[in-house]
């Protein structure tokens, strides 16, 4: 990344400027903004998340925020209700309360003497659901967005369930919650009051993912703030952009094809991260982009942020597999509308182990059979469902994970085939049991073997026909189901295979079906349907139009201690268990612009015994430690346990808060949910 030391404002910040609410609670924020503005006036850009302004978020948010604003912008940064030194309690995700605090910030923003009235909202992740809900309720203001790493579906794809099937990141943001929403703000900040600010939010903590497994279905908890309830909400513009390694792609091009404001999406290679930062690389210039969006959206520019094709993304060039890349071959390719008229689906019947190509002739009759029951190892070597590339989590060598999987095959390839959307398999299968599980991979097959997974799929099949309103499976019975994969840009070279594997379990990245079910797949109307992108077609954009990577100097930060990154699998052949542990620990560091010096770790593992479906565990335990030299010292620690029965799922919690060492509060969960077909 290149630092800009010298931007066409003059900027100055407040650091904690409060904003009220009006029930009362006062938010915190932080404002960049032209020194010039006290006299004329600029737009506004507020970024609403629970993740700290003063410590956890001040190094990501002193690259951008400064940035904008010295292009002659406000820049607000709001710690949400209940998070930093913002009063109050956060109680779950995306709740009603914060959306009307939404609407009251960006409605107190925009009467300050130094905003013109126009204002745009921006962020990743959270921040980006935060824009894109807030958005869909029009508050006057509100002009235009940028988005990053966000779903207009909360049950579709947001860390909770993939096609019906509960993932393991339920448990892990669950855990990654419960220690944020649970932190101190500073002292220095909000003054003595600071322990009931805190001794509040641990009498208000609960562990989230006991109301998540409460909701196993798409109901009105998760359609509340989901656009794709009602896309006309939306009369905002958009700028939407996510990572070909995150979890959250498959959100862009369905929010291009689902809404008619004026918009344009941005897909790279990348995991969980903003696309100036993008891991795996390469990353870009967004910021440069954000600015022109902002300029035309907020300041009336006529800059031709319009011009060009609606979607560009990364096609990825084929990769031997390993758990993380520094950058992803490949070349920008864009397409002028979504969906895309030079997008083909090209349907590939299944036949035996093969998947037939449209120059072949079926190789077996029809009418056949294939079975399949996987054992619980299948998964884990997955990778997290959203990778922050941080420690290595993409999937690895999918080999392995084949030999407990149907696979079907083409012959290699002749010529060079081009991917980009979502694939899908249509299949009709009966099972052994009324819950069961079908987990689809495609992978590119290089012909030394190696085969480098490009996308999956997971569908619970009593979600077959709704995900509202499952059905359990008559045993027996034969179905028809649509399994449909993330989407995904790729090109398989000449001489490769594509693969499609299937298996009845993809732990942890999925936790499984209540007990084992053995699947049958009857080959009549088995086929897997595939987006290509001829290779004829043009690129659609030149190769160098995105700049370098910008962005301002974040002040110094000193690491006092080293972080430390795990990834481990491991099966003992005694006893069969097996066990992944994940471990992602920053180290303790300083941040020397307020001296507070923070140290968080986190460990997740996920045990199994044999294919013993009733000894499946997960946790996710944090430690979070706050001090300053001579002065205040503070410690958070959590965990949460999940295991499962046929019937129910059992969370057991901790929560302690220390004070110099000293243990001041301590609370404990034990409580099960109903499965509910789950």
């Amino acid at each position: 990344m290149r630092f800009v030391e010298q931007l066409p404002y003059a900027i100055e910040v407040e650091d904690h400027v409060t904003i009220p609410m009006a029930d009362g609670v006062r938010l915190s924020a932080r404002i960049w903004r032209p020194v010039s503005s006290d006299a004329e006036p600029v737009p506004a850009v507020v970024e609403t998340i629970p993740y700290r302004k003063n410590d956890l978020t001040s190094t990501r948010d002193a690259i951008h925020h400064p940035y904008i604003a010295g292009h002659g912008y406000a820049c607000v940064r709001v710690d949400l209700r209940g998070t930093g030194e913002s009063e109050g309690v956060l109680l779950d995700e995306y709740l009603e309360q914060e959306q009307r605090d939404a609407e009251e910030v960006l409605a107190w923003v925009a009467g300050q003497p130094w905003c013109d009235g126009n204002t745009g909202m921006m962020g990743i992740s959270w921040g980006a659901f935060a824009a894109l809900q807030t958005a869909a309720r029009r508050p006057p203001s509100l002009k235009a967005i940028v988005i990053a790493s966000f779903t207009d579906n909360r049950y579709a794809d947001d860390m909770h369930y993939l096609g019906g099937a509960m993932l393991s990141d339920n448990l892990a943001e669950a855990g990654t919650m419960f220690a944020y929403a649970t932190c101190p703000p500073d002292p220095e900040v909000v003054g003595e009051r600071w322990r009931d600010m805190w001794r509040e939010r641990l009498e208000a903590a609960r562990p989230w993912v006991l109301e998540w497994l409460r909701h196993p279905h798409r109901d009105a908890y998760w359609q509340h703030a989901s656009l794709s309830e009602d896309y006309g909400q939306l009369q905002t513009p958009v700028l939407a952009s996510s990572g070909w390694a995150d979890g959250y792609s498959n959100a862009v091009t369905r929010l291009l094809a689902g809404v008619d404001v004026p918009r344009k999406g941005l897909i790279g290679p990348w995991s969980h991260k903003l696309p100036h930062l993008g891991e795996p690389g390469p990353a870009i210039g967004y910021l440069q982009e954000v600015v022109k969006w902002w300029d035309h959206w907020l300041k009336g520019v006529d800059n031709g942020v319009m011009d060009g094709p609606m979607l560009r993304t990364w096609m990825q060039e084929s990769v031997p597999p390993s758990t993380s890349y520094e950058e992803r071959p490949g070349r920008w390719v864009a397409e002028p509308s979504w969906p895309s008229p030079q997008i083909k689906e090209v349907v590939h019947p299944l036949r035996g182990a093969a998947i037939v190509t449209a120059d072949e002739e079926e190789p077996l009759p029809r009418g056949r059979t294939r079975t399949v029951q996987s054992p619980l190892s299948v998964g884990q070597f997955a990778g997290k469902w959203a990778s922050y590339n941080a420690p290595p989590d993409l999937p690895y060598d999918q080999r392995e994970e084949d030999g407990g999987s149907l696979v079907f095959e083409t012959e290699p390839l002749t010529e060079r085939m081009e991917i980009l959307g979502s694939p899908s398999v249509d299949l009709e299968v009966s099972a052994s049991a009324p819950v069961a599980q079908v987990t689809a991979r495609i992978s590119d097959v290089a012909p030394d073997g190696r085969a480098t997974r490009v996308t999956y799929g997971v569908l619970n099949l009593t979600h077959r026909e709704s995900d509202e309103h499952p059905e359990p499976l008559e045993p027996g019975r034969r179905y028809r189901a649509r399994v449909t994969l993330n989407g995904v840009a790729q090109a398989f070279p000449p001489g490769h295979r594509i693969r499609l594997s299937l298996s009845t379990s993809y732990w942890p990245l999925v936790w499984p079906a209540p007990e084992p079910a053995l699947l049958t797949v009857h080959e009549d109307g088995a086929a897997l349907t595939l987006p290509v992108r001829p290779t004829e077609e043009p690129d659609g954009m030149p190769q160098a139009s995105f700049g370098e990577p910008e962005g301002c100097r974040p002040p110094p930060v000193t690491r006092l201690t080293e972080p430390e990154q795990a990834w481990n699998v491991s099966r003992s052949l005694v006893d069969y268990h097996s066990a992944l542990d994940i471990v992602k620990d920053r180290g303790r560091q300083r941040y020397e612009d307020n001296g507070i010096e923070v140290g968080l770790r986190a460990c997740e593992r996920y045990t199994s015994v044999a294919d013993d479906f009733a000894s499946l565990s997960g946790r996710s335990a944090w430690t979070m430690t706050f001090s300053r030299p001579g002065g205040w010292d503070v410690r958070v620690e959590t965990s949460t346990v999940l295991t499962s029965s046929a019937d129910t799922f059992t969370v057991d919690a901790t929560l302690d808060g220390y004070e110099d060492g000293r243990r001041v509060f301590s609370r404990t969960w034990n409580e099960t949910v109903p499965r509910n077909l789950a």
